[in-house]
């Protein structure tokens, strides 16, 4: 498993991509420690995934909160908070 990337041009050879990539991951998951409550961890880990998914799906993560937290202060309903996900932007 070690030299398959000798047959496939595709592979790399090291993870220093996708090291780079969750690191901001991790840092986000070693800050909700000091969340200051189990629920504070749990939301900062929701929050934490959803602005992280607009970063890999090329949204502008500020813009896509403030449109959806306007949103819901309007009024949007609680039981199609579904539509104002990130990745249905880009679906």
């Amino acid at each position: 498993g070690l030299v398959r990337f000798l047959d496939d041009g595709r592979i790399e050879l090291d993870t220093n991509t996708v090291e780079r990539a969750i690191r901001p991951l991790a840092l986000n998951r070693k800050n909700a420690l000091f969340a200051g409550s189990d629920e504070g961890g749990d939301n900062w880990a929701v929050i934490a995934t959803l602005i992280e998914n607009c970063k890999l799906s090329g949204i502008n993560p500020h813009e896509w909160l403030t449109r959806t937290l306007v949103a819901l202060a309007d009024g949007h309903p609680t039981n199609r908070v579904a539509e104002l996900m990130p990745w249905t932007a880009v679906a």
